[in-house]
């Protein structure tokens, strides 16, 4: 049995029933996809659009691809033919940029909306405040082709379990009063919560996560 499968396998086990595995495959070959793949893997993680498409063309079509990482308005038209779900909707501009080329793909693609939570600068996202102008603004309101699946959030880079476990919690927060307070309309299933990492999956999924995105842990150091 090979390394990515044992890892695969265990991590199987330890996250909870209801919640989804995201294998974050970035960086990494085409054979360790395979691997992942013949294990059971389905769901996989990328962050950068180019290397995500390149695969998308040689892998299995059943594969459902996630996009993680920061994303740029000009290179959505090259995932919206296939993307699964994007993680990383960070700006009103970017999820307008999102239902264009979904529409010109006769698609709906599923979205999170990423919140800052961090401490740190570097991390993109909305703040609650402009999360709620958002979902309230008409423009949001007439794009018919994206779907609000939930949100997503990465806490700060730290070994204060403390601090990480408050940054969940204040994301599942949001998300719970987006949802209690219907911001948004029966179209759009708001149902998925994504935060954790290899560092910090078991923090989030006690807080309430719904999808964890794993990747050196499965597939080792990246290059």
């Amino acid at each position: 049995m090979s390394t990515i499968t044992e890892s695969l396998l265990r991590f199987r086990e330890s996250v909870h029933p209801t919640a989804t595995l995201v294998a974050v495959s970035k960086t990494k070959p085409i054979s360790d996809l395979e691997e992942a793949y013949d294990a059971g893997q389905r769901h996989l993680g990328e962050n950068k659009i180019q290397e995500m498409t390149e695969k998308w063309e040689t892998l299995p079509k059943d594969i459902h691809w996630h996009m993680i990482g920061h994303t740029q308005r000009n290179k959505v038209k090259y995932m919206a033919p296939y993307v699964h779900l994007i993680h990383s909707v960070d700006s009103p501009r970017l999820l307008k940029e999102i239902n264009k080329q979904a529409k010109n793909n006769d698609r709906i693609i599923n979205c999170l909306l990423q919140v800052h939570i961090a401490q740190e600068e570097s991390k993109f996202g909305f703040d609650e405040q402009e999360l709620i102008a958002l979902l309230n603004d008409q423009a949001f309101k007439e794009y018919k082709n994206v779907q609000i699946k939930g949100l997503m959030g990465m806490a700060t880079f730290t070994d204060k379990k403390d601090q990480v476990r408050t940054e969940f919690k204040s994301l599942a927060h949001t998300f719970k009063k987006i949802k209690e307070e219907h911001l948004l309309d029966s179209r759009h299933e708001f149902t998925e919560l994504s935060m954790g990492m290899t560092g910090d999956y078991e923090i989030a999924l006690e807080e309430g996560s719904t999808m964890v995105r794993i990747g050196s842990a499965i597939f080792g150091s990246r290059s």
